[in-house]
């Protein structure tokens, strides 16, 4: 059976993403706010609820959803609808889907991604890792950013980036502003324009993509990836 991944908007430019096996139930990553999940579930309950970090817009639906559909919770543990913590390597297979959890430690301390396995690999990376860009230091340093995007290293090109904000064209805006367009990052630029003149996602896309055009993923030391956030958080 196929795996779907579905990006659901909320809010202004965030996503709620659904994966499911075949015509399984669906799980459901980060919902924000809870009506455009519903909308999307109806009466079938959710497989589970899985939570990439305790900010708002991420985690503001859950408490929601598990007490309409009694599903189970999971996430970091400072996170008051978590009710199955999680950690650095647990393992979840749910529905037919098998996720690998990582800690990654930057936006904020609490911050988990998934990385689910199989034919169609894919990363959920909430606010760690966005196209194009990378979340901001809120709570963590540049070090423990640079140390999460090595988590990524060994996962293959393929793997679909599936992250938690519709952030792409100010991203490459900002990629295009150091003066640098190699023809990766010219044929990303033209791909995301057509993708949102359509009212379409930009996201996801295969992280190999990424490591040809993201200079946050490509950042070679701690200091050169602090370098390009203070840029950024100034652009």
């Amino acid at each position: 059976m196929s795996v779907e991944i579905r990006p659901v908007s909320a809010f202004q430019d965030n996503y709620i993403w659904f994966v499911r096996q075949g015509d399984g139930p669906w799980v459901v990553i980060d919902p924000g706010e809870a009506g455009p999940a519903e909308a999307v579930l109806g009466a079938e309950a959710p497989a589970a609820i899985l939570l990439t970090h305790h900010h708002g817009d991420h985690v503001g639906g859950a408490e929601a959803l598990k007490q309409r559909y009694d599903v189970p919770v999971y996430g970091p543990s400072d996170v008051a609808a978590v009710d199955h913590p999680l950690k650095n390597g647990d393992v979840l297979s749910i529905a037919g889907l098998t996720f690998h959890v990582m800690a990654t430690p930057g936006h904020t301390l609490d911050h988990l991604c998934y990385a689910l396995e199989g034919e169609k690999p894919a990363l959920f990376s909430g606010d760690t890792l966005f196209s194009g860009g990378s979340g901001r230091l809120f709570e963590g340093s540049a070090e423990q950013l640079f140390t999460s995007f090595r988590q990524f290293d060994d996962l293959p090109d393929d793997t679909l980036l599936c992250p938690g904000h519709e952030y792409t064209q100010g991203n490459l805006k900002f990629i295009a502003s150091l003066g640098e367009k190699p023809p990766a990052l010219e044929a990303r630029m033209a791909e995301v324009a057509k993708l949102r003149a359509e009212g379409r996602p930009s996201v996801p896309v295969l992280l190999g993509v990424e490591r040809r055009t993201n200079p946050f993923l490509m950042a070679r030391t701690p200091e050169e990836l602090a370098r390009l956030r203070k840029q950024k958080d100034q652009f």
